[in-house]
């Protein structure tokens, strides 16, 4: 019976490669998500086939730019409720998590409804995480409702991102923080 082989770790470059185009294409979706893998390249200066090796197709790199945000916004956690009080901690969370969302509502005719649903069950823990841990904290620093679900206050705040960035939207996270608050 042969013995499997252990993938390779990536090379220092590819890594830096890799890590370049998904800083790149983030800002360039953002911007526009309908610009091209050919326009990404250029910008992060690395060649098509580069990009294409790393991500094949152009879901593939909006899927893997997705993760790589939600991931940000999942580590940024613990320094921000170290940081300040819950309470201001969820809103500036949750402000930054809505306009990654509207990005990624942006981007939804580039990925398929099973990348889509994919992406979506992946990031659910991650992001429930994180708000427990922002919940738990504004119980213990006494801003926020003490007993509050996670997927609850999750779902108050899917109003946010499903309007545009502005005032609205600004109206509706008081609105929502104010239901948290203690």
């Amino acid at each position: 019976m042969p013995v499997a082989e252990s993938p390779r770790p990536e090379r220092t470059d590819a890594q830096r490669n890799r890590a370049r185009i998904l800083e790149v294409a983030r800002d360039v979706l953002a911007e526009d998500g309908n610009a091209s893998l050919n326009s990404i390249a250029k910008k992060a200066e690395v060649g098509q086939g580069t990009l294409y090796r790393h991500f094949p197709t152009r879901e593939a790199l909006v899927l893997a730019v997705y993760r790589a945000e939600i991931q940000r916004v999942v580590d940024w956690t613990p320094a921000l409720v170290e940081s300040s009080t819950a309470s201001v901690a969820l809103r500036a969370w949750f402000a930054h998590l809505a306009e990654l969302l509207r990005i990624k509502r942006g981007l939804a005719d580039a990925v398929t409804a099973a990348g889509h649903d994919a992406m979506t069950t992946e990031s659910h823990g991650p992001v429930i995480s994180a708000i427990e841990q922002i919940l738990r904290a504004g119980e213990a620093d006494g801003s926020l409702r003490p007993g509050l679900d996670p997927d609850d206050v999750l779902m108050l705040m899917s109003c946010v991102w499903r309007v545009p960035a502005g005032e609205q939207a600004e109206r509706l996270l008081d609105l929502v923080l104010d239901a948290v608050s203690a």
